[in-house]
């Protein structure tokens, strides 16, 4: 349906000011063309039609509100470690998957409400302001307010009831999403992160060959590094585990080890120390066998493994862990236990 398909007295009224328009001449050859005539919408002429877009926006508005349910939902309902399938991206975390799509959805109705609303029911008539200094006297003021009333007036946002009302609860619902995720900040992880997946007769796995280690598999002044025996590098928990359960393997001679702990703790000389760096958490990979010293590439902290792994440069703050170790009745190495203390950086405020 066209404007010129409806009677002149069914026409809105047009705003009389459409920008002025100026010819061209010897002195100003870029003429301002002016502004095109306006053209009604189909909302302006049918009320049925301003309905239908009435009834659009507020669905829109509604299915905000019920993502917003969703989210509060997947956040307490949807396990943190499950992982879903998802066409074509592959298996991924269904927590953060649903997290995502809620919110999206959420902030997209809400903003493809507010796009229909302003597109179909709203004043569509160009203004032409004139430039004007950056000041604001009394009289700019004074318009600026007429013309947010006027368009306040022209939203119809006192008679569009259902619009309005769907709106204020679309927006009053989504600041919600942000509150729960302050759950958060409480003390949630409890005491989990002082321990690690090691435990007594947990056997010590090469990392490089996923084979379990014997005492002879274990030159003096080598490296090694392990992993507890059951942690495989496809389990969805690999990276966690590992974080914080990564050993390295030394050999030393015993009568170098200098820490009484550090040699009943050992096996003929084979100690095993925590990998992560007490500094910031970095990977130690750098040893010294005529000092016994292992070195942060990071940042340089130094600590020395014949004596209880303390450091003795940088700026780490603490010696590393050490796991105690047996031999068992096959010949394997194993764990006595977990950590006696947290792994990693400033696990005081961590724990």
């Amino acid at each position: 349906m066209s404007s010129q398909d409806i009677p002149e007295e069914n026409l809105p009224a047009e705003q009389d000011d459409h920008g002025a328009v100026s010819v061209a001449d010897d002195r100003d050859p870029f003429a301002d063309p002016g502004l095109p005539p306006h053209e009604h919408r189909v909302q302006d002429i049918d009320e049925r039609a301003a309905k239908r877009s009435e009834r659009t926006v507020a669905m829109l508005f509604t299915v905000s509100m019920l993502a917003t349910i969703g989210f509060i939902a997947a956040y307490v309902g949807v396990p943190h470690d499950r992982a879903i399938y998802v066409f074509p991206i592959g298996h991924i975390n269904a927590l953060n998957f649903s997290l995502g799509l809620t919110l999206g959805v959420a902030l997209f109705a809400i903003g493809a409400g507010a796009v229909h609303w302003a597109r179909t029911l709203m004043s569509d008539v160009e203004m032409v302001d004139e430039r004007h200094p950056i000041e604001a006297p009394p009289e700019v003021r004074e318009k600026v307010f007429d013309d947010w009333k006027q368009g306040a007036k022209e939203s119809a946002l006192g008679r569009r009831k259902l619009i309005r009302n769907t709106m204020l609860g679309a927006l009053t619902l989504v600041p919600l999403a942000g509150v729960v995720l302050l759950r958060d900040l409480g003390p949630l992880p409890g005491t989990k992160l002082r321990h690690t997946m090691w435990r007594k007769g947990l056997l010590l796995v090469n990392m490089n060959t996923n084979e379990p280690l014997r005492p002879s598999d274990v030159a003096v002044g080598s490296l090694t590094f392990a992993k507890p025996e059951g942690l495989e590098e496809h389990d969805e928990a690999f990276q966690t585990e590992i974080a914080k359960a990564a050993l390295m393997i030394v050999r030393i001679q015993p009568d170098n080890i200098k820490d009484k702990r550090e040699l009943e703790w050992s096996h003929d000389g084979i100690v095993a120390y925590s990998k992560i760096c007490t500094h910031v958490g970095c990977p130690i990979s750098l040893y010294e066998q005529q000092t016994h010293h292992v070195l942060c590439p990071c940042h340089q902290s130094t600590f020395d493994l014949s004596d209880g792994a303390r450091v003795i440069f940088g700026p780490a703050g603490h010696a590393l862990p050490q796991l105690r170790i047996a031999v068992n009745e096959e010949g394997y190495l194993e764990a006595q236990g977990d950590f006696e203390e947290p792994v990693g950086p400033a696990f005081w405020e961590r724990g």
